[in-house]
This record gives C-alpha cells, structure tokens and sequence, in this order.
C-alpha cells in the first residue's frame, strides 16, 4: 500500500488494476484528479471500495475528471440491469456479457466509465471482468505484431447479436444493424505512443483476410488478451465504485439473473482521442 495526501493506493495485481481508498470529500475536491486520470492509462482499472456516493456525487467526481458525456437521451446517469422493467434497452445490454469496449460504432470513442454499485442480488453472480489490452499488446513476441501491426478490421453492432440471439428475427437485425459499422485498426496507436489491441464482439471480419483466418485471428488474439494474467475479475459490493480506461481495456459482466435486483449505475468521460 503506498500512500499519497489524502489517497492509499494497492495494486491489485501486476498487470491491471489498483483499489484507491479515500474519503468522499478528497475525491469530490479534484485535487487529485491528475493522479487519477495518470493512474487510469497506466492500470487501466480503479476500484474505490464502499465508497456510497449519491447520484450527485457521481456526477461532480465524474466532472473532476474530464468533459462529463451523457446518455444518448441526455440523461447523466444509465441504469445498468438485465430487467426490462429497469432499463427499457435491457436486450441491448445481453451484449454487455461478451468482451467488448464502448464506442467502436463512434470515431471518438469515450474515455472512461465509472460504475457503482446500488442494488445486489445473488452475491454469486454478476462480477465484472476487465482485460488490460495495453498489457497484452505489449507482451505479444515481434511476430505477432508484425504480423497484425497493419490490419483493419470491420466491427458492427450487429455481429454481437449472434452471440446471445442466434437465430434473430430481421426486424431485431435491421435493427441492430441501423446502428452502423466502422472501420478501425486492429492495432491502435495512442497519442503517447503505447499501443492497444481492439478486439471484442463487434469485431466482425479483418479486412481483405480470408474469413477463416480472420477468424482464427481475432479468436486467437481474444484469448491471449483475455487471459488470467491481464484480467482482473470485480466481485461487487454495494457502494463500490470501479473506473475504467475505455481505450486501453475489455471488459465483460459475468451472467446474472435479469431479475435479480442486480442494478448498477454510469456515468462517462467523453473521448478525447479518436481511433487512430
């Protein structure tokens, strides 16, 4: 545990992931707001531990941060819950249970989610796992990066569909697929100069590669990124409060029961880079 004014901070483990332990008022003050943001591009992950903010208190540390970005709606803060009942776009959120970063439909994607905790269910279900795609880019061997270093691929709404509805009528396709397509490097080089894998479900085919071995590409690297040693799994307790770094991450929510009373909270930092 190292300790800053006002801050303790542990890393969770090598590669991603560091617990912050503050008040609510240090944190509400934006004195540290620099050390946060720093720290969010080098873990990739922040977790406040039974912080409790209010909604309010949400929003005010989420503006200490960077420009706040709202919901589509305007809204500042989104329910995150299976439950239809909760969140009127629950079926979209069954996508939220693959590996995938926010945005990949946008030219700027956001920077960051911060998401808290206020209702739990079954303690057993509904972890979140975040993989560090920094970190697994920078450990790939000199051949896999050049083999990849210039490649596009073609991501889609849509293609994370079939993951969790198969056998999708076409209204729910034209749907899905009225939210666009985008290409985007497979390998993104970031401003600072690190780079990033861009992977996950709404990655559907690399451009001009044969489909079986784009395939066995994105399958391949998907799991190099996702393994144990970049991934930190969250088991949530109410009040908790977990950032992460949008651009340099995956992340997945592990199955739960829709009705459960599983109900989390957003809110975003807007983007300040767009794919390279």
């Amino acid at each position: 545990m190292t300790t800053t004014t006002g801050l303790a901070m542990r890393e969770i483990a090598p590669a991603i992931g560091t617990e912050i332990i503050a008040d609510k008022s240090t944190l509400l003050s934006g004195e540290h707001a620099g050390t946060i943001r720093d720290l969010l591009e080098a873990r990739g992950v922040l977790v406040f531990p039974k912080l409790g903010f209010t909604d309010d208190e949400q929003i005010a540390f989420t503006e200490t941060l960077g420009t706040f970005a709202a919901e589509h709606r305007g809204e500042k803060l989104y329910k995150v819950s299976l439950d239809a009942e909760v969140n009127k776009q629950a079926d979209y959120l069954k996508g939220s249970l693959y590996w995938h970063l926010d945005g990949t439909m946008n030219e700027v994607p956001i920077l960051a989610s911060l998401l808290q905790s206020v209702a739990l269910g079954n303690a057993n279900e509904g972890d979140t796992e975040f993989c560090n795609t920094y970190a697994a880019y920078d450990a790939l061997d000199d051949e896999t990066r050049a083999e990849i270093e210039s490649l596009r691929v073609m991501h889609s709404a849509w293609n994370t569909l079939f993951y969790y509805e198969p056998e999708p009528d076409i209204r729910t396709l034209r749907q899905m697929q009225a939210i666009g397509d985008r290409e985007l490097p497979l390998v993104w080089t970031h401003r600072s100069g690190r780079k990033s894998l861009v992977l996950g479900a709404t990655a559907r085919h690399i451009v001009d590669v044969d489909f079986r071995k784009s395939a066995e590409l994105l399958v391949r690297l998907r799991d190099w990124a996702t393994q144990p040693r970049f991934v930190y799994r969250h088991k949530w307790s109410v009040g908790d409060l977990v950032i992460w770094d949008n651009t340099g991450t995956m992340h997945r929510a592990t199955p739960y029961d829709p009705t459960s009373g599983r109900l989390l909270q957003r809110t975003k930092l807007a983007g300040e880079e767009p794919f390279a």
